[in-house]
């Protein structure tokens, strides 16, 4: 990889090399793929959570005693949002960062829309891990996973906001 200001007589205008300012777009294609793999590692947690909800049968991967059971969570009262189970919820959030980082990418509008959207999937994870520990005093790895995914994208995404 070359770093060049601009075109000399060696590097026509043309040439594969990168100028300097083209070094931030390359520092956030990084952060839009790390943004991307989160998103899908989001959306797995999420689809196993689902899986959770829906299940006839106890987990046993997920238990730790009774301050960790996923069972206890993804089957509470709260685990649903006017019908729709909160793990769904964060299929489909995930999937709007994942198409945010990947798809819509090159639209100028696009780096706030990242943020917005990641910083309200972060506080939704927070109304649930207060949901977790002070209502149904009970924790749920999955939950806590997604929590820690959606923190490293909404860094992540303030990282690239302010780079724009």
């Amino acid at each position: 990889m070359q770093f060049a200001v601009s075109p000399t007589e060696n590097q026509p205008a043309g040439s594969n090399a990168i100028s300097v300012k083209d070094i931030p777009a390359q520092k956030n294609r990084v952060l839009f793929l790390a943004i991307a793999v989160l998103a899908i590692a989001g959306m797995v947690v999420s689809a196993i959570s689902l899986q959770r909800h829906y299940a006839k049968s106890e987990s046993t991967f997920c238990e730790f005693g009774e301050k960790f059971n996923c069972d206890i969570v993804n089957r509470s009262e709260y685990s649903s949002l006017m019908g729709i189970p909160v793990a769904g919820i964060g299929i489909v959030g995930y999937g709007i960062l994942f198409a945010l980082a990947t798809v819509y990418r090159s639209r100028t509008e696009k780096p706030l829309r990242l943020l917005v959207a990641a910083v309200a999937g972060l506080g939704f994870a927070f109304y649930l891990t207060y949901v977790e520990g002070f209502v149904l005093g009970a924790w749920c790895i999955l939950c806590l996973s997604s929590l820690g995914l959606i923190a490293a994208i909404s860094v992540l995404a303030g990282v690239v906001k302010a780079r724009v």
